[in-house]
């Protein structure tokens, strides 16, 4: 499934990543988390994420999605299927605040209707999933470094917001 949008601005082509495409995202999450996420974190808690990057068993059995601009990867879901978890949802900087995650998202819902979808929200990415419609289902916790909020997101909630 591929999806495109006529909004203002560069128009984004939304679909699911090929296996080729894997590394590309991977280095995306990368970048965006050391710009936007690493400040919030002590460097135990960045060496944790990098590490997850390489790691063959954390990253086996995840489906991901993209966001392109042209050929250029803008944002980034990843998902663990059988779990319904979310690892990984970031969007390249000059991306921000143009409804890119919440469209991956959107995917993310029509791929898994109807079923409750988790995740654990850095504290920068607390306020967007709380626009989205995701729920904290426990108070902020720190595992290695990282902090995190854990979240649900269940199809009676509904979602919206534009991030």
């Amino acid at each position: 499934m591929t999806e495109t949008s006529d909004r203002p601005g560069p128009r984004i082509e939304l679909r699911p990543l090929e296996e080729r495409e894997t590394p590309a995202a991977l280095r995306l999450a990368w970048k965006v988390f050391t710009e936007y996420e690493s400040p919030d974190y002590p460097p135990e808690g960045t060496e944790e994420f990098r590490k997850t990057l390489t790691n063959e068993a954390y990253l086996a059995g995840l489906r991901y999605y993209g966001a392109f601009d042209g050929e250029k990867l803008a944002g980034l879901l990843a998902i663990r299927a059988a779990q319904r978890h979310i690892c990984f949802l970031f969007v390249d900087g000059p991306y921000h605040r143009q409804g890119i995650a919440t469209r991956l998202f959107a995917l993310v819902r029509r791929d898994f209707a109807g079923q409750t979808i988790t995740l654990n929200s850095s504290p920068y990415g607390l306020p967007f999933y709380l626009r989205i419609g995701f729920k904290p289902t426990d108070t902020e916790q720190t595992v290695n470094g990282i902090r995190f909020t854990p979240m649900e997101y269940t199809p009676e909630q509904g979602a919206g917001g534009d991030e």
